[in-house]
């Protein structure tokens, strides 16, 4: 017979596979439903991670984020629980509009990210972004701006954008 702690820990498990499979179904519908804000024509490219209090996380208009991690908590308080065992530290994030965050970054707590950005993969971002930037590394810093950006991927930019695959394969094999 199981206790009460095993149905408990069982119900938890299939609300997450249940929030799993509805996420893999409709992002966007799911991560609403988890409580993140999240503006239109948005767009999540894999597992997008929203941590422990999504309702914390803002996200503005024609956002395109792929699989990272948000973290709105501080967990660095564990080394004060003996002590202190009440206490936590959250802070919101907030994400502007005409944002790219590439894949397997992680947004700390506090971070804004202001209109017009690109996080490059693999940054870990903490603080305030400027608009009309691109960002990378970690911590994430400014590497230029969205025009220098544009400038410097100028010989590489090749108009394949809806074709039919079998095209775009030859045109990118050519």
């Amino acid at each position: 017979m199981l206790n009460k702690e095993s149905i408990i820990g069982i119900k938890s498990r299939l609300k997450n596979l249940k929030s799993k499979i509805l996420y893999r179904l409709d992002p966007i519908k799911e991560s609403r439903n988890l409580g993140v804000k999240i503006g239109e024509k948005c767009r999540l490219v894999g597992f997008v991670n929203w941590g422990s209090e999504p309702y914390l996380i803002n996200i503005g208009n024609h956002v395109s984020i792929t699989s990272s991690k948000f973290v709105t908590h501080d967990g660095g308080l564990w080394v004060f629980r003996e002590e202190e065992p009440n206490i936590d530290s959250f802070n919101p994030i907030t994400i502007g509009s005409n944002i790219f965050i590439g894949t397997d970054c992680i947004i700390m707590p506090g971070t804004i990210i202001n209109d017009n950005v690109i996080v490059g993969a693999g940054s870990i971002v903490k603080g305030e972004l400027a608009s009309n930037s691109v960002y990378a590394g970690i911590p994430a810093r400014k590497i230029k701006n969205l025009e220098e950006y544009k400038t410097d991927i100028s010989e590489n930019l090749i108009q394949t954008k809806n074709l039919e695959p079998k095209k775009k394969k030859n045109i990118l094999i050519k």
